[in-house]
C-alpha cells in the first residue's frame, strides 16, 4: 500500500519544497468527498503504479485507507518527471467515468506481409461501477491483415459497461509500412 502524507500549504514555495524533497504532489478527489492535498514519495508511487495489477490501487493517508484510480498527470516537458497526479477515489455502487487499456492479442497475419500493427487509441473510455471494472480490454489481432481496423463498434459487450467513446472511432490497425 501506498502511504502518503497530507499537505497544509499548498502555495508555489510549499509545493517546490515537496518536489526539492522528492514527493510527487497530488489530489485525491471523489463524488461527495473532500478534496485531499497530498504528496507521496516519488519513488514508491511509481513502483506501485508499474507493477500494479489492477486499474484500482489502494493509497494511505492520515490513516484512511482509499481505493484510488489515477485520472490525469502532469509530467516536466524536457525531463519526463512527474510533477503532480490527480487521483479519483472509487467509491462502491457508484458509476464513474475510467480510461481502461487497450492489449493487442495475437499475431496478426498483416505482420508477415510488411504490416505494421498501430494502436491508434491505447485507452477506451468506458462508464460502470468499480466493482464491474474491467483491467484491460484485449482486442484479438490474429486474423487482421494490412488495412483492417478494429473499431470500437467490434468490441465484445461487456456486462454492466458502457462504452463511452463513438462506434466508428479505430482503435487498433494493420497499416502498410512504408
Amino acid at each position: 500500500m501506498l502511504e502518503g502524507i497530507v499537505r497544509e500549504s499548498i502555495g508555489k514555495k510549499g509545493t517546490k519544497a515537496f518536489r526539492r524533497d522528492g514527493y510527487l504532489i497530488a489530489n485525491i478527489y471523489g463524488k461527495g468527498l473532500e478534496n485531499i492535498n497530498a504528496a507521496f514519495k516519488m519513488n514508491e508511487y511509481i513502483r506501485l503504479v508499474r507493477n500494479k495489477e489492477t486499474i484500482a490501487f489502494p493509497v494511505s493517508i492520515a490513516g484512511k485507507e482509499l481505493s484510488v484510480v489515477v485520472q490525469s498527470y502532469e509530467s516536466q516537458a524536457v525531463t519526463g518527471n512527474l510533477l503532480h497526479v490527480d487521483l479519483m477515489v472509487t467509491q462502491s455502487g457508484v458509476q464513474t467515468k475510467f480510461l481502461v487499456p487497450v492489449i493487442a492479442t495475437g499475431e496478426a497475419v498483416g505482420l508477415k506481409n510488411k504490416g505494421l500493427l498501430h494502436i491508434a487509441k491505447a485507452r477506451v473510455s468506458v462508464k460502470c461501477t468499480p466493482e464491474n471494472l474491467p483491467n484491460t480490454i484485449e482486442i484479438d489481432v490474429t486474423e487482421m491483415d494490412v488495412g483492417a481496423s478494429k473499431l470500437v463498434r467490434d468490441l465484445a459487450p461487456i456486462p454492466n459497461v458502457t462504452i463511452l467513446d463513438s462506434d466508428r472511432v479505430a482503435i487498433i490497425s494493420i497499416i502498410k509500412a512504408k
